[in-house]
């Protein structure tokens, strides 16, 4: 009776045995269908980024008009040039 007990345990454990190695064999063979795009989706996501990087350009020359209006001495530029070790551009906009 023992022996035949035994083995239906081991019938359990080899049918999950199986049952593992056949769910890990389809992942590998599982094949992905290729989604088509919308293409309104693609349409609107470009407008949003060049909306997006349309305002941020924008931005940026405020921030330069803001900047241009503002004034310099000479000097503070010389000054900033000579201990930075930098160009007169680059301490221009340091200021």
């Amino acid at each position: 009776m023992e022996g035949g007990d035994g083995e239906g345990i081991d019938r359990v454990v080899d049918s999950k045995d199986l049952q593992q190695q056949s769910k890990a064999l389809d992942k590998l063979t599982d094949r992905v269908e290729d989604r088509q795009l919308d293409s309104t989706r693609v349409q609107e996501a470009m407008a949003s980024i060049s909306a997006s990087a349309e305002a941020d350009a924008n931005a940026m020359r405020l921030r330069e008009k803001e900047l241009a209006a503002v004034k310099i001495n000479a000097a503070d530029v010389d000054i900033i040039a000579n201990e930075l070790e930098v160009t007169f551009l680059v301490s221009f906009h340091l200021h």
